[in-house]
């Protein structure tokens, strides 16, 4: 899946929210914040277990269902995947070690 399959992916989810939420799964999680949260937690251990314990298509497809749910949190919280996207661009570059030591007091 490339970027711009993902930049769809978003748009798709963000019309979700002029459907009805009686025939729309994603609509109802975009109405509930914490129960899109719940759900990228549900599949991110979902994701661990695949790559610990699961072959490599359990992995595929937990990794598909965290990156929807993951989008549709995103939408409810009004952030765009660009903006996530311009995160990780600006700690390109920057050791993980030493941001978590900067993090660390």
């Amino acid at each position: 899946m490339s970027k711009d399959a993902l930049d769809r992916l978003a748009a798709t989810i963000r019309e979700r929210r002029t459907e009805a939420a009686d025939k729309s799964y994603t609509r109802q999680l975009l109405d509930d914040p914490i129960k899109s949260a719940k759900k990228v937690g549900e599949e991110g251990v979902e994701v661990a277990i695949a790559a610990t314990a699961q072959d490599r298509n359990a992995l595929l497809e937990e990794s598909a269902d965290l990156l929807y749910h993951f989008l549709v949190l995103l939408e409810s919280r009004d952030i765009a995947l660009d903006e996530v996207c311009e995160v990780l661009e600006q700690r390109m570059g920057t050791s993980g070690l030493a941001r978590q030591k900067g993090s660390a007091g």
